[in-house]
């Protein structure tokens, strides 16, 4: 059956702040453990009001200390605004703290803006070394070699699992020549979805942590009891898809009952782009959904983003959610 796991965006509710967005996710991820999710992350951005996972090692650590068993890591981390053997010191610690849970995946975008790209110190050239970043990183969380002259300590021996990120083929092909897994942003950037698992695939060389290619894709789902109200549910990431067009980068809001009431027919078609892989519905609609995915993309894992305002509707979505993939990994079951 296809794995479930989920990324969340430790999004700051209007009327919330950042500790209950922390917290928040602390709670879905230990509410996800008992659901039989694989894996639960959280990515990297920054300068952005609505969003609490800015210091994304430290979220980590405060994810799993509140777990038991579920994976916790990034995705991703934007190995350009940093030093590999910065990372190498915080996840090589968090290995350490939490043996054989924590994940590392690694994007080569900023994950911000241009002005906030030069507050971090770097220049957008830095992506331009992500691949020798990438091994670099690999180097200093396997075992020591002798006379390496720098160790990440805790990190040497570690060997976290590297994930490569991406969009594009870019990210498909170079997750294929180091034979690392790889996950597809088609949350929302779905456009070049089937081309970039083929290109991975085709590509995949097998590695001492990869035998054989394990592509993972980002897809957002929301559930709920009915078609009507999940509809409903959805029109809060719809409107957060709005403000980014507009620049504008807030607070989660409520949802609303008219979502054409809130943004322009030109924001809508852009959001049906950029939301094209999206499932809204009830159990049924969201289990047809998935089966349907899982046969046209061939995924040995899906990377679930449930963008709900409310904290109990965000349980219950997750919750609708597993049952659903499970149905759809089981044709019996679904019968």
């Amino acid at each position: 059956m296809t794995q479930i796991s989920i990324l969340d965006l430790v999004r700051i509710r209007e009327g919330g702040d950042a500790r209950g967005a922390l917290d928040a996710a602390r709670t879905l991820a230990a509410h996800a453990e008992t659901l039989g999710y694989t894996r639960f992350w959280v990515a990297e951005h920054h300068n952005m009001p609505g969003i609490a996972s800015a210091a994304t090692s430290i979220v980590i650590a405060h994810i799993a200390a509140g777990t038991q068993r579920i994976r916790v890591g990034a995705g991703g981390i934007m190995l350009p605004n940093h030093s590999p053997l910065v990372i190498a010191e915080q996840f090589g610690t968090l290995a350490t703290l939490f043996p054989g849970r924590i994940d590392l995946g690694l994007g080569r975008a900023p994950g911000t803006d241009q002005f906030t790209l030069r507050a971090l110190r770097r220049t957008p050239s830095s992506a331009e070394t992500f691949p020798q970043d990438v091994m670099e990183l690999q180097s200093l969380l396997a075992p020591a070699r002798e006379g390496q002259r720098v160790q990440a300590v805790p990190g040497t021996g570690t060997e976290v699992p590297l994930w490569i990120l991406g969009s594009s083929l870019f990210g498909a092909q170079l997750a294929a020549h180091l034979g690392l897994p790889y996950a597809f942003a088609s949350h929302f950037a779905p456009a070049a979805l089937i081309q970039a698992l083929r290109a991975y695939r085709d590509g995949f060389r097998p590695s001492a942590q990869l035998a054989r290619p394990h592509a993972m894709i980002g897809v957002n789902i929301i559930a709920a009891e009915s078609e009507a109200e999940a509809q409903r549910l959805a029109t809060t990431q719809q409107m957060s898809v709005a403000d980014l067009f507009r620049g504008a980068r807030g607070l989660s809001k409520p949802p609303i009952d008219e979502i054409d009431d809130y943004w322009t027919p030109s924001e809508r078609a852009q959001a049906q782009g950029f939301l094209a892989r999206t499932i809204v519905g009830s159990e049924e609609t969201v289990r047809a959904g998935i089966a349907a995915l899982v046969a046209e993309t061939g995924a040995e894992e899906l990377m679930i983003v449930s963008d709900v305002f409310d904290p109990a509707a965000r349980l219950r979505s997750y919750e609708i959610i597993a049952a659903a993939a499970a149905r759809a990994g089981n044709p019996a079951a679904a019968e």
